[in-house]
């Protein structure tokens, strides 16, 4: 996967409880409902890991330069 730079923070507590703050190109992003539900299932997904909370934040706003090289040149940007 090609980093977006969409994901602030990853948390794994002691009882291995995963916490994400993750962001979204804007509030009216047409994958707002259904992107943050992805990320979580994905990460349940992972062996070991109790519970998965999403935080969707909207500080610092996204911008296209926290965009990785490769997601830009995949995207033509």
């Amino acid at each position: 996967m090609v980093s977006s730079g969409l994901i602030y923070k990853v948390e794994i507590n002691e009882n291995n409880k995963v916490d994400v703050d993750m962001t979204l190109t804007s509030p009216n992003c047409p994958v707002a409902e259904s992107l943050p539900v992805d990320v979580k299932d994905s990460i349940k997904k992972i062996e070991g890991v109790s519970d998965v909370n999403v935080n969707v934040i909207w500080e610092p706003p996204w911008e296209k330069e926290m965009m990785s090289e490769a997601a830009k040149l995949e995207l033509n940007l």
